[in-house]
């Protein structure tokens, strides 16, 4: 299960909507056939394992970090083949929370006689597919609030430098955590005051070396992104979210730069951030990393649509009072009704920290 486990992380990104699973067929203690979920309307990581264990598979025991679907979607089912191929037990760490199958998987096979175990690493199984378990019962992306700052909580110099105040490993997992997910969200200050490529570059090189760059999404309210800015020279798709309604002038400015523009305005002139999500969640974006700057993560923390929380500390002191925090928003007025983080987890990463949590449920 460990070994199928580090197949589906290897899915990650690359899958969705699809969740990210790895599968493993052994026949008399030796490994005989492994495989990993692939891009929509490719193979799950249950057919390729059978495939590549060929007729060793009867007989044998699969162990799978989810449980096989058991409807036809853009690939046939999963339980038909593996009863087909005489798989005699199967191990899986988690059933499917996906409405579709949710233990109907589990029942098809018991009723074909192969014997079944359930939830061996099921914690780690439930984190790889976090975001998945989101969407497919919500609808709507999985969010991550990502920022580095410094001792003192600063994100820039009160000039507004910020390059840079995480370490060159930290800097590194960011480009892993930005190949994991399905789209990187950033607010048009950010995009002003650091023009960013919003690219992963996790699988070498720049730009398009990485099998799929998740969708960029540029949240700006006013309408002050510039046709110049390094998004629009990048591979992968960029999507503008306005807070007003955008002239026909611009529609065309931005689709000759590849640009798509999604109008959801508020009564305030601001993006509407659960319309933008939801919007999302339509085109099958089951995950979002969100990279400031402090006024978006703000909004975000103050609308309760913060799922998880992945902060970089640099042992290093900036000062000023006017230097920027990477939470703006309105915040709280009592510290007791902060937002509260559970299951934290914290790593060090060259010089830095990294501190990661969930936010835990309003009310909660």
């Amino acid at each position: 299960m460990e070994q199928a486990l580090s197949l589906a992380k290897l899915a990650l990104g690359q899958a969705s909507p699809n969740p990210a699973v790895g599968a493993v067929v052994v026949k008399e203690g030796v490994v005989v056939g492994q495989g990993y979920t692939q891009p929509p309307g490719s193979h799950h990581a249950e057919v390729l394992a059978l495939k590549q264990a060929g007729e060793q598979a009867g007989g044998g025991v699969m162990y799978v970090t989810l449980e096989p679907c058991c409807h036809h979607g853009r690939t046939p089912p999963c339980t038909g083949a593996i009863i087909s191929a005489g798989i005699r037990e199967v191990h899986m760490a988690m059933l499917d929370p996906n409405p579709s199958v949710s233990g109907r998987g589990k029942d098809e096979l018991e009723r074909e006689g192969i014997e079944i175990y359930l939830g061996e690493h099921e914690e780690e199984a439930k984190e790889i597919n976090e975001a998945y378990t989101k969407f497919i019962t919500t609808g709507i992306p999985f969010v991550t609030a990502k920022f580095a700052v410094s001792l003192d909580g600063k994100i820039a110099t009160r000039k507004g430098d910020s390059r840079w105040i995480s370490g060159r490993e930290a800097r590194k997992y960011v480009h892993c955590l930005r190949y994991t997910t399905d789209a990187i969200m950033a607010g048009v200050n950010t995009l002003l005051a650091d023009d960013p490529h919003l690219t992963t570059r996790c699988s070498g090189g720049r730009g398009g070396t990485a099998r799929k760059q998740p969708l960029r999404v540029i949240v700006d309210g006013k309408g002050r992104t510039p046709l110049t800015a390094q998004v629009f020279n990048e591979p992968g798709r960029t999507l503008l979210a306005l807070g007003r309604t955008a002239t026909l002038k611009e529609k065309a400015a931005f689709a000759q730069a590849g640009a798509e523009i999604l109008e959801s305005p508020t009564a305030e002139g601001l993006v509407d951030l659960e319309k933008l999500l939801r919007a999302l969640g339509e085109r099958e974006i089951t995950s979002v990393l969100v990279e400031g700057g402090g006024i978006l993560l703000g909004s975000l923390f103050d609308r309760w649509l913060v799922d998880k929380v992945i902060a970089f500390i640099a042992p290093i002191i900036i000062g000023g009072e006017v230097a920027k925090t990477a939470v703006a928003g309105r915040g709280v007025s009592k510290v007791a009704e902060s937002f509260r983080l559970e299951r934290v987890r914290v790593e060090k990463l060259g010089d830095d920290l990294m501190v990661s949590g969930y936010v835990v449920a309003k009310g909660e």
